[in-house]
């Protein structure tokens, strides 16, 4: 849940680690990644929707302005509409440019449209993000934004009759696949990418990936990293340790642990390091601006396994320095004091507004999705769940029982694993922690799973290379003869 830059968002996460669609990440929030876009509107302006602020109140009339892209370069007329759905962080318009959909729009001739998900980037309906105004804020009124785009777009344009295919990848893959659930006359097929569509309070499993996805390198990687937390741990009991730690891990300020939330934090910062590696292991962001993409697990196993760097705790912190000089960081923010100033700032201009504030809400009142250590069959230690849930209560004074109410609620809304829908594709990577929520396995014909082995987060909607895995090309191929058929439909 740290708030310190780092190049992954869904800098990991209690999700952030999930988003798929933006540019560089900035920080670890609570479960996805979150990627800042890279500037390009030369090539594709940003435009403005006028949106209702909330679509559940006909005594509100009040509006905003929704920022998207367009890209009508492939478009034949007759052609689909693909939308692909933003998610919790700014869109990038480098997805304009590239991408596995537009390979897809080049071949079945269809117009591009990007919508920005509310509070996220510019799209920012209220004054500010207290509290009160982020109740306005949820996957629901998200929908309800998507098909009121799509509806008055489809008449603005003259494509009431044409078929439209929702993308997404992690959050905005669930909302993907959502939108076919929840309002099929205005969606023909989803794509449904990396998509949590069950949402946990507790979601231990996420770290049980990340060991086994770190021992599918090398065994006795996940061990090394188990006994350099749990070493880690025990010298954060002994203040006399401080001074050493403060060095060893670079930190910006000398350590301070005086409650366990300050340990919880601190250990969840370096757990981290790992935990974003993994979920974004080899992939090819690096067309959108992400940066330290040639940080993988085969590199941190490496490091891990280095005897030369000394005992497991020293190449632990070996990997965090890796990491800091990789991300250009000048030290290692620590301290839960200032992630808790920062994200109860609500300010647009805060340092949580680039979408840490809004997205630690979201997993308050609708996921939940916490990555915590209470699994025995994961690498890390000292980040349980009732560490995580008390900061629900301590940015939005949301109880740990409200917290549980509103995860059942989504649940019972969209059905988590229980779907019932048609021409909704599933892609998810074995690599990725994140499919564990997912759908990997078939639920009908035409609900099918595309399970990629050795893969990792939203893998498939990446541009295509030439190192890619076959099953990757497989997969994408796989997923445009399912748009195929289904447009003939």
């Amino acid at each position: 849940m740290a708030l310190q830059t780092c190049g992954s968002l869904l800098c990991r996460g209690t999700l952030f680690i999930l988003f798929c669609l933006s540019a560089v990440a900035e920080g670890h929030f609570k479960g996805f990644r979150r990627l800042t876009g890279v500037q390009d509107t030369a090539v594709h302006e940003e435009q403005w929707f006028t949106q209702k602020l909330d679509h559940f109140s006909g005594a509100d009339s009040r509006e905003w302005k929704q920022r998207y892209f367009v890209n009508e370069a492939f478009y034949k007329p007759g052609g689909p509409v693909f939308l692909m759905i933003g998610g919790e962080g700014t869109a990038n318009p480098a997805w304009m440019q590239s991408g596995t959909w537009l390979t897809y729009a080049e071949k079945l001739g269809a117009l591009c449209l990007m919508l920005e998900h509310r509070f996220y980037g510019k799209s920012r309906p209220t004054v500010d993000l207290s509290t009160d105004s982020l109740r306005l804020l949820s996957s629901r009124q998200a929908l309800a934004d998507l098909a009121h785009f799509r509806t008055k777009m489809a008449e603005a344009r003259g494509l009431t009759n044409r078929k439209w295919v929702a993308f997404g990848g992690s959050y905005p893959g669930s909302l993907a696949a959502w939108f076919r659930m929840k309002y099929p006359h205005l969606v023909h097929a989803s794509v449904a990418t990396s998509a949590p569509v069950h949402a946990a309070v507790n979601f231990p499993e996420y770290l049980e990936v990340v060991w086994r996805s770190l021992a599918s390198e090398n065994a006795e990687c996940p061990l090394l990293v188990k006994k350099a937390s749990d070493t880690l741990e025990e010298r954060l009991k002994d203040p006399k340790t401080y001074d050493n730690i403060t060095k060893d891990f670079n930190l910006c300020s000398r350590l301070q642990i005086q409650t366990a939330v300050d340990s919880a934090y601190f250990l969840e910062t370096l757990a981290g390091n790992f935990m974003d590696v993994v979920q974004y292991n080899e992939d090819n962001r690096g067309f959108e601006g992400a940066v330290g993409t040639n940080i993988t697990i085969k590199v941190l196993c490496g490091v891990m396994g280095d005897s030369s760097l000394g005992d497991p705790y020293a190449r632990y912190a070996a990997v965090a320095r890796l990491m800091m000089d990789t991300l250009s960081m000048k030290c290692l923010d620590a301290s839960f004091s200032n992630y808790l100033r920062d994200m109860t700032n609500a300010s647009w201009d805060g340092p949580g507004a680039g979408g840490g504030r809004q997205w630690v809400y979201q997993t308050c009142t609708e996921f939940g999705f916490y990555q915590s250590t209470d699994s025995p069959n994961q690498p890390f230690t000292g980040f349980p769940l009732v560490y995580q849930v008390k900061q629900c209560a301590d940015f939005y004074n949301v109880s740990a029982e409200q917290l549980a109410e509103a995860v059942a609620q989504t649940n019972e809304y969209y059905g988590g694993y229980n779907i019932r829908s048609t021409r909704i594709v599933f892609p998810n990577g074995s690599i990725d922690p994140w499919h564990a929520l997912g759908i990997t396995q078939d639920i009908t014909p035409d609900l099918p799973a595309v399970f990629i082995k050795g893969t990792a987060h939203c893998a498939n909607m990446y541009p295509a290379r030439s190192e890619d895995l076959p099953q990757l090309t497989l997969a994408r191929n796989h997923v445009f003869l399912l748009l195929q058929q289904w447009l003939k439909q």
